[in-house]
């Protein structure tokens, strides 16, 4: 139980700080720091950034209840695997002209890198604790 709550509270943390920088300056973030191509309008990025922290918030909740809740977490894992293959695919296939690639390559690591440590902490949660 003890890594699936650290993942989830580490993962909450990185979804948190990134949705409300996404939400409160959503142009200085993708243009500014990560070189992308600038947008005709924002109102979809600051949506995900609204929905990115409002998600950290559900993580931080299951992880307090870890014990009672842990196979909830199945959810974060699917979503982290399937953000890490579009992520991979976007940033190998996908980037516009002008798009610096870096950013789409570290987010695609830190999303398998918490695909991963889900599951293995879902794997060992499920040892301790089989579910009733």
């Amino acid at each position: 139980m003890a890594l699936l709550r650290k993942v989830l509270y580490l993962q909450a943390l990185v979804w948190a700080a990134l949705g409300l920088a996404l939400a409160l300056a959503p142009r200085f973030v993708l243009v500014t720091i990560l070189g992308q191509p600038r947008y005709t309008e924002y109102a979809w990025v600051r949506l995900g950034g609204v929905m990115s922290f409002t998600l950290a918030l559900l993580m931080v909740m299951i992880a307090h209840r870890t014990e009672e809740l842990w196979w909830w977490s199945w959810a974060f894992a699917l979503m982290a695997a399937a953000t890490a293959v579009i992520v991979t695919l976007n940033a190998a296939f996908g980037l516009p002209p002008g798009a610096s690639a870096w950013m789409w390559w570290v987010f695609a690591g830190v999303a398998w890198a918490f695909a991963i440590a889900l599951a293995w902490g879902i794997g060992r949660a499920g040892l301790e604790h089989p579910p009733v």
